[in-house]
């Protein structure tokens, strides 16, 4: 019999699927459905080892509670992780992420602190500091300097996408948010066959990395409008900067011509991985891009407005009984 002891066993060993449709070159893409962890994103890794890793440290004891900023999707992560083992969890965001999160992060027993939108992340992250400035017996993961956000991906998902592949991935492409995932695959990748090629992507409207100046986007989980600190910029090879509207666009094209339900990051990281693979030089190539969460997240955005016009005003059509008798019963 296989039978986890729990659901945090269940994270990791997400699966390579063939971009098809899309896909009119000569390459393979690649896609690594990072939604197929339980909770629906590549921070289930993260929120795990981050604070398994501090049980271990003695950082984060029993009767201690937990208190994370995040864009939605590490909050989700370490709700249900926190739910699991049986921490209070606080959770910090800036008001402008989905109504889908804000809800499961309630449902999974976590408290929402929102802050203002203009202040993007770093609004959540002070906020955070403010409440840990006189809060006791409180341990924070801190995702954006916290080295175990890194190692995780260094030890599983790395090393994933290299046996899957048969170390024949060329290129990885990977939207920037912590930073965490790019780094550590990154790392990894280039120590086995430093001629692989790592891609970041970020918003166009937020070219931080790209030595440009933060502002507003619309796409949730990457461009937090600052370099991260664990994001180790020598391991990348190229900046791609894809905005709300285009991610947005090709989001939906991805679940509407492939029946791949990603979220809008997804969307940019995909836009990224089409431009590279239509590069002359790159033909033949193996490109592995980064899905770092699912759709049903996104419903209540600029993602899923036209259907959720479509779907308030469907109409119900009437049965005649005579087609309702010819239902069998049972």
């Amino acid at each position: 019999m296989k039978i986890h002891n729990d659901i945090m066993q269940t994270i990791g060993n997400t699966p390579l699927v063939k971009l098809n449709k899309m896909n009119s070159s000569a390459n393979e893409i690649l896609m690594k459905l990072e939604f197929f962890n339980p909770l629906g994103s590549v921070k289930d890794r993260i929120a795990k080892n981050m604070i398994e890793v501090a049980e271990a440290t003695g950082k984060l004891k029993k009767g201690m509670s937990v208190i994370e900023p995040t864009s939605g999707n590490t909050g989700v992560s370490l709700a249900f992780v926190c739910a699991a083992k049986g921490y209070d969890l606080t959770l910090v965001m800036p008001e402008t992420m989905s109504q889908e999160r804000r809800t499961l992060l309630l449902l999974l027993g976590a408290k929402v602190i929102l802050t203002p939108a203009a202040l993007g992340m770093k609004g959540a992250i002070g906020k955070t500091l403010e409440i840990l400035s006189t809060a006791q017996n409180t341990f924070n993961p801190s995702q954006f300097l916290n080295e175990n956000n890194v190692d995780i991906h260094r030890k599983t998902t790395a090393l994933e996408i290299w046996n899957d592949t048969d170390g024949q991935v060329d290129i990885v492409i990977a939207g920037v948010g912590t930073g965490g995932t790019i780094t550590g695959i990154g790392e990894v990748l280039k120590q086995k066959n430093p001629l692989i090629k790592i891609i970041a992507v970020e918003p166009t409207e937020s070219p931080v990395i790209s030595g440009g100046k933060p502002g507003p986007h619309k796409i949730q989980g990457i461009g937090a409008g600052f370099i991260p600190a664990i994001l180790n910029t020598k391991i990348i090879d190229e900046v791609i900067q894809v905005s709300s509207e285009e991610s947005i666009r090709t989001s939906k094209e991805i679940i509407k011509k492939e029946g791949v339900p990603v979220g809008i990051s997804s969307g940019a990281a995909v836009f990224a991985a089409l431009k590279v693979a239509s590069r002359p030089e790159n033909k033949n190539k193996k490109i592995v891009v980064i899905i770092a969460s699912y759709t049903e997240r996104y419903l209540s955005t600029l993602l899923a407005e036209d259907e959720r016009k479509i779907a308030a005003s469907l109409p119900v059509e009437t049965v005649p009984d005579e087609w309702l008798a010819k239902v069998k019963n049972g």
